[in-house]
């Protein structure tokens, strides 16, 4: 039973939809937050000489930032389904701005590590955001709106890595964090000031929240589905580019760290396929737009083999693909989350937390095994085994049922 002095919303009246200025402020917000997630990824090297990190550990400079981002999909972002979701976002927004200035003053290895786990876990205010635009689309426009907004999240990844190298490369990896932590302090003022609230209607305790997560795990198939779908998808996205720049920057290439930040940038032309796969998926077609997806993943690992290594042609090929590549995982993330936002505003956070949480574990999967791939049989190695991702989700989507997305 809702109380009183919290009305279930404040938001616009469904039909309404919501400003396009506020989809434009989201959609940013969510890409200058998230990329909190990938700052450190290209600057592992400064930060462990700086900090006298070794060898063993250097890894859990990026590894702890993904473990608290993991923790928060599954035990902060079902918060949202019963509290009110603009003073959640602020706050998390204001931890997460603090624990990037810790990180940007770190002076000891052990500080750092503190702060990159709680950048991760109160990042998770992007997924948020993200079902909070859902719950301002009428169903009619809400994979339009919520394809604009993961277009803002998705250069916000893309743009992540180059942009840490660059200014690495000028002022040192101290200046990226506590850059970030202005900004993102910034984004926590100006959303706490022009948000409508949203209030949920539910007055679940918080044991109960978390235990229903299993519940609707096991209760919707689009869910199950979308997440396998995507985690094949993710592992093959971040093996493809934790393997890269160890291509690019060896003997065949020799690019710098300039170089590979200029390489990096061509994946955001991926990110136009976020708005194209919401507004397709709207008009009820959503299957065929998964199905080129994976074939577009699938496709772009056969196309970056084209040329002899280090030569034009195969540096042309490689940034096809990379293209290619995010265009795929850009379409199906968002048809994914248009499909599970139809299965109830109820518990769209708790949904949305699943579904990253599923697809989360297949990137950390695919970055790892990338690793391990490229050197012990180098990129070819690593190459077909991101070519069986996107196949083995294709074979996974050749036997779903049509009948299964009749009310998405």
């Amino acid at each position: 039973m809702s109380n009183p002095s919290h009305p279930p919303s404040i938001l616009p009246p469904a039909d309404a939809g919501a400003p396009r200025w506020l989809t434009l402020l989201l959609a940013a917000a969510c890409g200058l937050v998230v990329a909190n997630l990938y700052y450190a990824q290209p600057l592992v090297a400064p930060i462990s000489a700086a900090l006298a990190i070794s060898p063993r550990l250097a890894g859990l400079i990026v590894t702890l930032t993904q473990v608290g981002y993991g923790i928060g999909l599954l035990f902060l972002v079902p918060v949202a389904d019963i509290v009110e979701n603009r003073r959640l976002i602020t706050l998390l927004l204001a931890v997460c701005s603090i624990a990037l200035g810790v990180a940007a003053a770190s002076r000891d290895a052990t500080v750092f590590f503190i702060a990159a786990a709680a950048i991760g876990l109160s990042a998770v205010a992007v997924q948020i955001m993200v079902p909070f635009a859902a719950h301002l689309a009428p169903d009619a426009t809400r994979g339009r709106v919520v394809g604009n907004v993961m277009s803002g999240l998705l250069l916000g990844i893309m743009l992540a890595r180059p942009l840490a190298s660059l200014l690495t490369g000028i002022w040192g990896w101290h200046a990226v964090f506590a850059a970030s932590a202005v900004v993102t302090a910034c984004v926590a003022a100006l959303l706490a000031r022009v948000l409508p609230k949203r209030q949920p209607a539910h007055r679940l305790r918080y044991a109960d929240l978390v235990g229903s997560m299993w519940r609707l795990l096991v209760s919707h198939e689009i869910l199950r589905r979308r997440g396998a779908y995507h985690a094949f998808l993710f592992a093959a996205f971040s093996l493809f580019w934790t393997t890269v720049p160890l291509l690019l920057a060896g003997p065949g290439f020799g690019l710098g760290q300039k170089g590979i930040a200029l390489f990096a940038l061509v994946g955001v032309a991926g990110a136009v396929a976020a708005p194209i796969a919401g507004r397709l998926a709207d008009r009820g077609m959503m299957r065929l737009v998964t199905a080129v997806a994976l074939a577009l993943v699938a496709a772009a690992f056969l196309i970056s083999r084209a040329g002899l290594h280090g030569s034009n042609l195969s540096l042309a090929a490689l940034t096809a693909a990379a293209i290619i590549l995010d265009f795929g995982a850009s379409a199906n993330l968002v048809v994914g989350q248009r499909a599970i936002f139809s299965l109830g505003a109820e518990y769209r956070s708790r949904l949305n937390g699943l579904y990253m949480a599923l697809f989360f574990a297949g990137g950390a999967i695919g970055s790892a095994v990338g690793a391990w791939a490229y050197a012990t049989g180098g990129w070819s190695r690593a190459c077909w085994i991101g070519f069986a991702f996107p196949v083995a989700a294709f074979l996974y989507f050749a036997t779903e049922r049509r009948a299964a997305y009749a009310a998405a």
